[in-house]
Parts: structure tokens; sequence; C-alpha cells
């Protein structure tokens, strides 16, 4: 090949890479479809993009969006909210959403809602068609013993200024189902509340549940209530069952004291009885001793067993089957 060929071949490559090097860096085409879409954008302005790392083509289209829709936003807070991490075409579509839906929504604030990690977009839309949440089966107990289990739907729109911050759906839930608990619980029947279950709604409701939340309630309505278990009654038997163990435990004690005192005085009748038996062995000794001494005579002793004799003779007289033996000979 001919040197000035390759030559010339070199040339006209550098020159296209150079070409689209300058359209790279000056994106002529998306500053001349901005000046078309009416959206005063400088070329410099757009070569400064590049050198930021932010892409002039999401600014330049966001702002012909913007500017379409009737909104005034500047390139600069778009590429602010871009290098904060934030979702940029969301934001703008929210704007458009609560425009068209005359809902006040700025640009700072629609920014800072998306920074805060929720979907502006969806609080916009939900704001403008609420949302029915089902809270989970309620149990409450009336006064009367009796439990009641309610389902409630709960109709929510979202709170725009409440968004950063708010609580969100479960604190929701958990403030509704602690509110139908408090009014079944004050309810002296629960037919009272069988009977009119808006009772509930209404009560609830003037509570001002969504005080602190990213939500605001529009209207709270019982799907269901059933009736559950008798409380009352199962804790009258519980406490029941109780009382009797607790009065069984006690009159196990006085039995055991009982048997106690009993083998405590059985032991002092053994303690006497052996004291008697003591006392008897003497008796033989103070005898003999009384003959040493002449204090008593063979007659005197006679006369002792004789009576001795008579008293054994009338005990068993009057004792029937306890008499003396009578073995025949």
């Amino acid at each position: 090949m001919d040197p000035n060929n390759v030559q010339l071949i070199m040339v006209i490559v550098g020159i296209v890479a150079a070409l689209f090097f300058f359209l790279y860096l000056l994106p002529v085409n998306l500053w001349f479809t901005a000046q078309l879409s009416g959206v005063k954008i400088s070329l410099l302005n757009l070569f400064l993009m590049r050198l930021r790392k932010v892409p002039p083509s999401l600014v330049t289209n966001a702002m012909i969006i913007s500017t379409k829709a009737g909104l005034n936003i500047s390139s600069n807070e778009i590429e602010t909210h871009f290098l904060a991490g934030g979702n940029v075409n969301n934001v703008i579509k929210a704007l458009i959403s609560a425009d068209k839906a005359n809902i006040p929504l700025t640009f700072k604030l629609a920014t800072a809602i998306d920074l805060a990690g929720r979907d502006v977009f969806d609080a916009v839309q939900l704001s403008v068609n609420p949302r029915v949440i089902n809270t989970p089966p309620v149990a409450a107990v009336a006064k009367d013993g009796i439990q009641l289990i309610a389902k409630a739907r709960v109709t929510v729109r979202a709170n725009i200024n409440q968004l950063v911050g708010g609580a969100g759906e479960e604190t929701i839930l958990a403030r509704v189902g602690e509110g139908i608990v408090t009014t079944i619980g004050s309810a002296v029947n629960h037919k009272e509340v069988l009977e009119n279950p808006d009772r509930i709604s209404k009560t609830v409701l003037g509570k001002g549940l969504d005080s602190g939340t990213a939500f605001e309630i529009l209207s709270i309505d019982i799907a269901d209530i059933d009736i559950g278990e008798n409380i009352g009654a199962k804790l009258q038997t519980d406490q029941a069952e109780a009382d009797l163990k607790v009065a069984n435990a006690r009159a196990e004690e006085r039995r055991a004291m009982a048997v106690a005192s009993e083998q405590e005085m059985r032991s002092k009748a053994q303690e006497a009885r052996a004291k008697v038996i003591e006392a008897e062995a003497q008796l033989p000794l103070a005898i003999a001793e009384a003959f040493r001494s002449g204090n008593l005579g063979i007659m005197d002793y006679y006369k002792l067993e004789n009576l001795k004799s008579d008293t054994d003779m009338r005990e068993s007289i009057s004792k029937p089957g306890k008499g003396p033996s009578h073995n025949p000979q």
C-alpha cells in the first residue's frame, strides 16, 4: 500500500476520533434539542457537566420534561440532587403528578423525601388514590368477660409534609389495634359492641391516631366481629382451681400437724407408762425394806395381797371379757 494513502487514512481516523471526542465533551445535539424545547442551557454548562461526571442527557431531559409541564427547575438543582445520590427521574415524575393533582409539593421537599429513602412518586400516587390497610384480627374482652375478635379496614392517604420523619403503616396498625381493644374493653356488655360496631370506628377515629405518621386516616371500618372464648368464666374457673389447691394444701398442713400432735401424745403416754412401770418396780423393794425395818408384818403383807386381789377381781367384773383367764385342769 502506498505510504501516502496510509498516512491519509490515519489522518482521517484521527479527525473522526477527535470529532467524536469533541462531540462527547460538547454534546451539541443535546444543546440543540434543549434550544428547540425552550430550555435555556449553554454548551459551557454541558461541558462542565462532563467534567463533574454528571450525565448531560439526564439533566437536559429532566429540564425539558419539567419545562413542558410548567415547572421552573434549574439545571443546578437537578445536578445537586443527582450528585447527592437521588433519583432525578422519580422526583420529576412526582412533581408533575403533584402539580396536576393540585398537591403542594416543592422541589426541595420532593428531593428530601427521595433522599430519605421513600418513593416520592408512590407517595404522590398514594395521596391521590388512598390505600386500604387491613388490620390483623384484634382480640379484646368486654367487661362481661366475653372475648370479641375484630378486623378493621383503615383507609389512608399519604401526608406529604410528614413523609420525612413520619411513622409508617406499622404504627397505624398498632394504634388502631390499641383503639379497638380500648373500645371493646370499656363496653359493659359484648352485645353492645355487636349491635353497634360503628361505635368502635367513631371512637378510634376520634383519637387522632395519624398524629406524627406519614399518613392521614380517612376512615376506619369494622369488617368483621367474631365471638371468642368466655374469658371471664375461664378466669373464674382457674381462680376456683387455684383456691381449691390452696385449700387442699392448708388441709394437708392441718392433717400433718394433727398426725404430728398425735404422735407427740403417744410419745408422752409411753413416757408416762414407763415412769409408772419404773415406780411399780420400786414397790417390792419398798416392801422388803419395810420387812427388814420392822415397819411391816406378815399379817399386814397378807392384808395387802388380799386387798390387791379384791381390787383385781372388781376390775375384772367391771370390764367384761378382760377378767382373769380360767384354765380347766
